[in-house]
């Protein structure tokens, strides 16, 4: 869908963030590559009480990439150096019975080892991998802090894209390139259903829980596939066929998590 409107006008209003705050953190130059999955295949992934979110009668599967910058503890600055890493996941779409949406991480694959050991520590299923980010944008994070700047005006064509190792012989591998159309802003329902999300699903210590975050709304841009290898998707359970249905590119947005909510009893 090619339009003049950017995702924020169509954007859902974010859900106020309980008290406290455990971090805030960027997430800058941003690749969304989604495909159609059916929905028992999803709901096989999905915790207790928990359900597929459904979009155009599908679910949906996504292999995102981003740079992860100065996240931190609390309303503090962000760590050096174990607060900004590249980070590429692949996750599905929830729902409660309320209705509140999220994701549910499959994997999570990130260069920095003490993250993985303490997320992992907490149920989160990060995997230690060595992830290059292809050369971003110059003016990128300038565009990040300003997302009402020009980059929907730009002709520039530049490629933004992730490679994946995990470490192992047999370890999965990634690789994808997208070229933004940064004269496409995608404001299209899809896009906004796979983005406007504002928290994840998943089990700790035996329990359903609900971990929230907030932000505006990810300036949002079409792309296009420019190079696509992935064993990610494969090796977190879910089969996908041919190219992505869809594909997106964000400058980035500034993230804050809040107090998880626990969701059911003991499992």
């Amino acid at each position: 869908m090619t339009g003049s409107a950017s995702a924020a006008g169509v954007w859902p209003r974010p859900p106020e963030l309980p008290a406290p705050v455990f971090s805030d953190q960027r997430w800058l130059e941003a690749v969304f590559l989604h495909w159609r999955i059916p929905e028992a295949e999803a709901a096989a992934f999905m915790p207790e009480g928990i359900r597929p979110d459904v979009f155009d009668g599908s679910s949906w599967v996504g292999l995102i990439g981003f740079r992860m910058e100065q996240a931190g503890l609390g309303r503090g600055p962000g760590v050096p150096y174990l607060g900004s890493f590249n980070e590429v996941n692949v996750r599905l779409y929830s729902r409660e019975p309320d209705g509140t949406r999220g994701v549910v991480f499959l994997s999570l694959d990130a260069n920095r080892l003490p993250v993985v050991l303490a997320t992992r520590a907490a149920g989160i299923p990060y995997v230690w991998s060595r992830i290059r980010q292809r050369p971003p944008f110059p003016d990128a994070r300038s565009r990040t802090q300003h997302p009402g700047g020009d980059a929907a005006g730009s002709t520039d064509e530049f490629p933004v894209g992730y490679t994946v190792r995990r470490f192992g012989s047999t370890g999965a591998r990634s690789d994808f390139v997208v070229v933004p159309k940064l004269r496409e802003p995608a404001s299209d329902s899809l896009s906004v259903f796979l983005t406007a999300r504002f928290g994840m699903h998943g089990r700790f210590l035996g329990r359903t829980a609900y971990v929230p975050n907030t932000h505006q709304a990810w300036p949002l841009f079409h792309a296009e596939v420019r190079q696509l290898t992935d064993g990610l998707i494969g090796a977190a359970g879910i089969t996908v066929d041919g190219p992505p249905d869809s594909v997106l590119y964000s400058p980035g947005v500034r993230t804050r998590f809040g107090r998880p909510r626990m969701i059911g009893g003991p499992g």
